[in-house]
């Protein structure tokens, strides 16, 4: 481990995204007015650090031109710092169909773009070697063989300085087969220190249950101290140091569930940067969660902290 002081900073690591979603419910194939915004698992992730007064940088590659600057313009107004690479290539775009007032359907632009650039020379080692926690996905590696080492050689940097490592899985079928993101993230599982999943992610790792008690106890065979289960209206199940953990979901109306899982992993983290107990990170997961299904956007809707106890209304955390 380095004898440096370590800063209470998240890095993220992972490609940023357009996104054009529509103002209103309804097919877009009648036409619709849209919004242009930003989104992406890993920076979704700084920001809602970020809300929660943590410290967060995001390290990436955008386009250079319009959309990128609106990338890291977002990003920096949201108290993220933002280290980015700017390239020639696009920026990817996600467009997002609000087909009913609960439902949205999204299609994925990615091909031959800044983020699937991404490359190891792009990390800046210092920085994370200065980090608290690196915070990367299962998304970024999946978008090619360039940005797959990239992310490797942030956790190889982390790891080796000490720095805690958490990974969420974030399977996309889309995106690549099982066989490939088994093959891909187990390496990067094994040098985690806390892991996210859902039941069927975590089952990329651990055959035979879906039981998630037993799900978060395979993941952590493979070395990770802690383990996250993702369980949805179920809530979370955990394993953390060796002790087991449940979370209900916090009851709210889903108006949509994108990047959930982006705000659970932000509350968790914030709160560890914070140095808070595990079932207060458990909790502020959840709230997050919370407010990221019951409000527009990816992030958007995420908390400030004094926002937290809009819907805190107790504490029903179960050990």
């Amino acid at each position: 481990m380095s004898g440096r002081q370590k800063e209470p900073c998240l890095v993220t690591v992972g490609e940023a995204l357009g996104v054009l979603s529509a103002f209103r419910p309804g097919p877009l194939a009648l036409g619709a007015d849209l919004r242009l915004g930003v989104a992406g698992a890993e920076s979704n992730v700084a920001v809602g650090v970020s809300r929660l007064g943590g410290s967060a940088t995001w390290i990436s590659r955008v386009s250079d031109d319009a959309l990128g600057d609106l990338i890291l313009r977002e990003l920096r107004a949201e108290g993220v710092t933002a280290v980015a690479v700017r390239d020639a290539a696009p920026t990817s775009l996600l467009l997002k169909e609000q087909r009913t007032a609960g439902h949205s359907r999204t299609r994925y632009y990615r091909a031959h773009t800044a983020g699937a650039r991404l490359s190891p020379e792009d990390i800046p080692e210092d920085l994370i070697a200065r980090a608290t926690v690196l915070h990367v996905t299962g998304i970024t590696p999946a978008l090619g063989d360039s940005p797959a080492r990239a992310v490797t050689r942030a956790v190889d940097i982390a790891a080796g300085a000490g720095v805690t490592v958490s990974l969420d899985i974030n399977f996309r079928s889309l995106l690549w087969s099982e066989a490939d993101a088994r093959a891909a993230l187990l390496p990067l599982l094994r040098r985690s220190d806390l892991v996210f999943a859902g039941p069927h992610e975590a089952g990329l790792a651990v055959d035979g249950t879906e039981d998630p008690d037993k799900l978060a106890e395979g993941i952590c065979h493979f070395g990770p101290a802690s383990a996250v289960i993702k369980t949805g209206a179920e809530g979370a199940y955990a394993l953390i140091d060796g002790r087991r953990y449940r979370q209900p979901a916090i009851p709210v109306q889903v108006h949509d569930s994108v990047g959930v899982g982006d705000a659970f992993a932000a509350g968790y983290l914030a709160e560890l940067l914070a140095g808070e107990p595990p079932e207060r990170r458990l909790r502020t997961a959840a709230l997050l969660g919370a407010f990221a299904v019951g409000t527009a956007g990816d992030w958007e809707g995420l908390p400030r902290r004094s926002e937290l106890r809009l819907l805190d209304h107790h504490d029903d955390n179960v050990r």
